[in-house]
């Protein structure tokens, strides 16, 4: 008797619900309530329309953004595999409610043919589900698609528009309950974990809305230390892809009352596919690039051919008699990355030293590795000393000189 009623009461909600990506670590788990852990809410799903961004930034119109999971409670986000979440109407029709009672393949809780559709039904070539208009689609063809994005700040009032990246897309979703999504090769995060956003903006049959629900994520299994470059604002290119923004990009804000990055024509959707320049999957160009040239210039046998490598930005270029640094691990990271046969690169997301065994020349960034905890490059004395746990220790004297 209770199963059934709870499963009347979820499948009554899921006329009026929408779609949420239901999984740990996500806000709003139990609903906007802070001090009530509810079963069977969907107050993570309802769209954001026509809202000041003040209110539709991670659903704060309905209190979500201060509804945070338990302490210590992430989306785990492995670097260059996948990760699944639930796409359901309601907390009830997943398994993180009721211990999967009331779950199917599908995100209503119902149960559905798998040719599921609205085409050439009626006479008409194309009709809305009416089974579930929550979907916003005809058929899995024609589900506009999907998208993960993460910002590097634990917290939630540190997120922006410009820092907030979408790192991967999935097609023709939502459509079936799991939806498992790639991921690029992403950076650790903070040890408080990062922010990551589920993001959908539907094609048609409905409300012109969009989606965007919160997340704290951690990325596990992190090798690279490439931090990921600033998001532009998107482009709608399904017209002439040579128009299409390349690189790391943001979020799509669209139909609402401020805040909005990107404008239509009347009847034509923008969409986390190709219509706005984002290629299915994994996004692997959001990184910063490492590929500027540098000049590593000799100091003493007086040739004018330089030695070119590649760095971020040069400010100083210094001859010192020393080898090379065979180890130098610092910064947060602590990465070491061999560039070439006779240069060694230690760099961290904002500073990097290069040695050059053949020339003895330091070359140094915009920020040297000035007193940190593992080592600093003296500018007066043109020595770098390091401190610090032995692992990370240089493993060579730089002299003045």
């Amino acid at each position: 008797m209770l199963q059934t009623a709870l499963l009347s009461l979820t499948l009554a909600g899921s006329t009026l619900a929408h779609i949420a990506a239901w999984a740990p670590g996500m806000y709003c788990r139990g609903g906007s309530d802070p001090n009530i852990d509810n079963q069977n809410t969907n107050d993570a799903v309802n769209p954001l329309y026509n809202l000041t961004k003040e209110d539709w930034w991670f659903q704060h119109d309905r209190g979500c953004d201060i509804v945070p999971p338990r302490a210590g409670e992430f989306l785990e986000v492995p670097a260059n595999g996948n990760f699944t979440v639930e796409l359901a109407h309601n907390r009830a029709s997943t398994t993180l409610s009721y211990d999967g009672r009331f779950v199917t393949a599908w995100p209503d809780g119902g149960d559905h043919p798998e040719n599921w559709n609205g085409w050439n039904t009626e006479g008409t070539p194309a009709v809305c589900l009416k089974d579930d208009g929550a979907m916003h689609a005809y058929n899995e063809s024609s589900a506009a698609g999907t998208a993960f994005a993460i910002s590097y700040n634990s917290d939630i009032e540190d997120v922006t528009m410009e820092n907030l990246v979408v790192f991967t897309t999935l097609y023709h979703t939502p459509w079936k309950r799991l939806a498992t999504y790639q991921v690029p090769n992403l950076p650790q995060c903070p040890e408080d974990g990062c922010h990551c956003a589920w993001l959908w903006v539907p094609s048609g049959c409905g409300e012109p809305n969009m989606y965007m629900q919160g997340f704290k994520c951690k990325v596990t299994g992190a090798t690279s230390t490439s931090p990921l470059s600033k998001a532009q604002v998107p482009a709608f290119c399904e017209d002439d892809q040579s128009k299409c923004v390349k690189g790391a990009k943001q979020m799509l804000a669209w139909h609402q009352k401020t805040g909005n990055n990107i404008e239509t024509k009347p009847g034509v959707t923008p969409n986390y596919n190709q219509k706005c320049g984002w290629a299915e999957g994994a996004q692997t160009d959001i990184f910063e690039s490492a590929a500027l040239p540098t000049s590593i210039i000799p100091p003493s046998n007086g040739t004018s051919q330089p030695v070119t490598s590649t760095s971020s930005a040069v400010v100083s270029v210094m001859p010192v008699d020393a080898t090379i640094i065979t180890s130098l691990l610092h910064g947060p990271n602590k990465s070491l990355t061999t560039l070439a046969t006779s240069t060694v690169i230690a760099k961290d997301y904002t500073s990097a030293i290069l040695v050059s065994s053949a020339t003895s020349t330091i070359v140094s960034t915009a920020a040297p590795v000035a007193n940190t905890t593992i080592g600093h490059y003296n500018r007066p004395t043109r020595k770098l000393c390091s401190k610090g746990t032995p692992r990370a220790r240089a493993r060579a004297a730089v002299a003045a000189a």
